[in-house]
């Protein structure tokens, strides 16, 4: 990871826990895109500056967010603006899923990834 960002240190400790505690669409998402399963390496729960992100690869720069309904209320959804313009200003392109998506269209979402991946 480039040195530009500066990661809070207590964001290693929240992003180890955040690992262990994976809702059920990330475990599904996360044993879907493991071990290189599209043709790149990702990272789970993965800090970058004052945030921490679902999936990440870092090669690609391209970022997997998957979201609960809670993300739809305005406080959360402030805090998802301010989180995407960190990130697109060091260049990441950011992809978000509801996690019913997960559940109910998982080849859709890996097909939509796969293509991100190679654009």
């Amino acid at each position: 990871m480039p040195h530009f960002l500066t990661i809070p240190p207590d964001n290693w400790r929240k992003a180890r826990e955040l690992r262990k505690n994976l809702t059920p669409a990330e475990r599904i998402m996360w044993h879907s895109i493991r071990r290189r399963a599209l043709g790149a390496e990702f990272r789970r729960q993965y800090p970058i500056g004052p945030f921490i992100v679902d999936f990440v690869c870092l090669d690609k720069k391209l970022i997997v967010e998957l979201d609960g309904g809670g993300h739809m209320e305005s406080e959360q959804a402030k805090y998802d603006g301010e989180r995407v313009g960190f990130l697109q200003a060091r260049s990441f392109r950011i992809r978000r899923y509801f996690n019913n998506d997960i559940l109910q269209n998982l080849d859709g979402v890996l097909q939509d990834i796969f293509v991100a991946l190679n654009e």
